[in-house]
């Protein structure tokens, strides 16, 4: 795999707009969590979030940062509190997800770590933004889907959002199409991989994701 940078503010955005693809990993068995995301990585996947709601997440963030190799950045997911940043950060996390416009944004710009702020609404992007956000989790994105992101986009076509929730194959092809900078990808991707379930089906899910993600899509008018 490509050996990739440290990341900062640039490489991280870089980073996301090439491979347009973020791995969500939660589960309630921290070695099958670690299973799941050492086989993403081999498979490719460059961006993988592990959420603080997994057992044990912080020691599968830091066991998954030694054990993943240069080619993937392991980030943390659902992180709230200044704390959370701090201990994600010690265990090697390389980037933020925050599920809303929580304390842990701005904690995040002053460490450093590039951070996905979770905002649904048009003010709360802008918030996010203003806030430091490298880019825009847009969650819930099944409440309104592709459409609602592409009504997002016409006032903020500078804004990079990646929709995250029940986000699926075909989601993420209808949500690139409508100007998705990258799409955040749960369940549909690791399915039962996070419970000790298939990694071989895991694998064929995260060719198909990275097949997709990797191969283009047209922006929609």
């Amino acid at each position: 795999m490509l050996s990739l940078p440290p990341p900062d503010d640039d490489t991280f955005q870089a980073l996301l707009r090439r491979t347009r693809l973020a791995a969500i990993v939660r589960g309630p068995d921290p070695d099958a969590a670690l299973r799941t995301v050492l086989t993403l990585a081999e498979e490719g996947v460059a961006l993988v979030e592990v959420s603080l709601n997994t057992a044990d997440a912080f020691g599968v963030i830091r066991r998954a940062a030694a054990e993943a190799g240069p080619g993937t950045v392991i980030g943390a997911g659902t992180v709230l509190t200044e704390d959370d940043v701090a201990r994600a950060r010690e265990a090697g996390a390389g980037w933020i997800v925050t599920p809303a416009l929580t304390e842990a944004v701005a904690a995040s710009v002053r460490a450093g770590l590039p951070v996905l702020a979770g905002a649904l609404t048009p003010t709360e992007a802008v918030a996010a933004r203003r806030a430091g956000a490298d880019a825009v989790k847009l969650f819930p994105a099944s409440l309104g889907g592709p459409a609602y992101l592409k009504a997002l986009r016409d006032p903020f076509p500078e804004t990079p959002f990646v929709p995250v929730g029940g986000v699926d194959l075909a989601g993420a092809e209808q949500y690139l199409a409508h100007g998705a900078v990258a799409v955040g990808v749960g369940s549909p991707l690791a399915g039962d991989a996070v419970r000790g379930g298939d990694l071989t089906a895991l694998r064929a899910r995260a060719r198909r994701f990275v097949a997709l993600c990797s191969g283009g899509a047209r922006e929609e008018a």
